[in-house]
């Protein structure tokens, strides 16, 4: 039982930390983020990924992967190494309609947002 809630404790204490750096708004489908305190490089980019990136999944899956640390449908680690994975994968995809500046535009802002949630 003891194990269990320091175990609980912990969960809790590091799920809490990782949404104090990105606001949120919204729930479900309708889950964007908040650009108003970007720095101007990063609300360009959240352009092309509010754009972009929605033609083929909601911003929701980001958002939680990057709350979390978790890619919500694979249950992988998210972190940088992950993040240039998935933008080669992006750019591989025929549908995607993304160019290379367009997935490094994702790649930085997917980075900035985990540094932002580590805060």
């Amino acid at each position: 039982m003891k194990k269990f809630l320091v175990t609980t404790l912990l969960i809790t204490a590091t799920a809490t930390s990782a949404f104090a750096g990105i606001k949120v708004i919204g729930k479900g489908d309708n889950m964007r983020l908040d650009p108003s305190n970007f720095p101007p490089a990063m609300k360009a980019n959240y352009e092309v990924v509010r754009v972009k990136c929605v033609k083929c999944h909601t911003l929701e899956r980001m958002i939680v992967a990057i709350q979390t640390g978790v890619a919500p449908i694979s249950g992988q680690p998210f972190d940088r190494g992950a993040t240039k994975a998935y933008g080669v994968k992006m750019l591989r995809k025929p549908d995607s309609n993304m160019n290379k500046a367009e997935v490094k535009q994702a790649v930085d802002l997917m980075n900035y947002l985990l540094s932002e949630a580590e805060r």
